[in-house]
């Protein structure tokens, strides 16, 4: 559907691009890969991982696809694109990166727990997309304000009382941490328990490192209770 143009004064006024309804009404759905679970493999050597997501026009339509990726950690991963338009035939390649911060604290949880610290992530994606008319596509390419335009058109047909046909695709986060990247000592029974200090070792302690002794003892209990009430 398209705005219809105004009368002024009896001379015909289109719409200005970003005022256009851009969309039609019809099942448009990208082919997702992978489809279901994205994968993002942690390791040292590596400082912000990332894995990629291939979306692919199924043809069938002349309309082109726009697609929006949305997250359920959005400070936690950097998406590019985030949203786009996608032509009869053709593709686009997201990179997903996670950001250092988080990943160093997946990989600390890994170590004091193993990969069931990591397992049942509920970190999820999803990729919204529809068909938009010709006359849009068009214009997008032309116009230096298309993504302005293509957030305008996003919000407008997600809107309660929408009638636009949104295809949502859901995928599951996973972590994995390489085996190369561990010292083998930190990949050892995540839950053996602290081994304790003998007196004599104690004796020769300075307060700072009882101190210190007494925190490590102290954040390893939190961290089995919390995993027990986790379980």
């Amino acid at each position: 559907f398209f705005q219809l143009p105004s009368f002024v004064n009896g001379n015909a006024h289109l719409p200005s691009f970003h005022l256009f309804i851009v969309y039609i009404n019809i099942m448009a759905s990208l082919e997702i890969e992978p489809e279901n679970e994205l994968r993002f493999k942690l390791s040292e050597e590596e400082q912000t991982p990332r894995c990629t997501m291939t979306l692919t026009h199924p043809g069938g339509t002349d309309e082109a696809l726009a697609f929006k990726v949305k997250t359920t950690q959005p400070r936690r991963y950097l998406v590019r694109p985030n949203q786009g338009l996608i032509k009869p035939g053709g593709s686009e390649t997201i990179q997903i990166l996670l950001v250092e911060k988080d990943k160093q604290a997946l990989m600390q949880s890994f170590q004091r727990l193993g990969q069931s610290a990591l397992d049942h992530s509920k970190d999820k994606f999803l990729v919204q997309s529809c068909a938009v008319s010709q006359q849009f596509a068009s214009q997008y390419d032309d116009a230096g304000t298309g993504y302005d335009a293509l957030s305008t058109m996003w919000t407008s047909v997600t809107a309660a009382g929408s009638r636009t046909t949104v295809s949502n695709k859901k995928l599951h986060v996973k972590h994995v941490v390489s085996d190369v990247s561990i010292p083998r000592s930190s990949t050892a029974s995540p839950l053996r328990p602290h081994e304790p200090t003998s007196a004599q070792t104690l004796e020769s302690m300075s307060p700072e490192q009882l101190l210190s002794e007494v925190a490590t003892l102290r954040r390893k209990y939190d961290e089995l209770v919390g995993f027990s009430v986790n379980l």
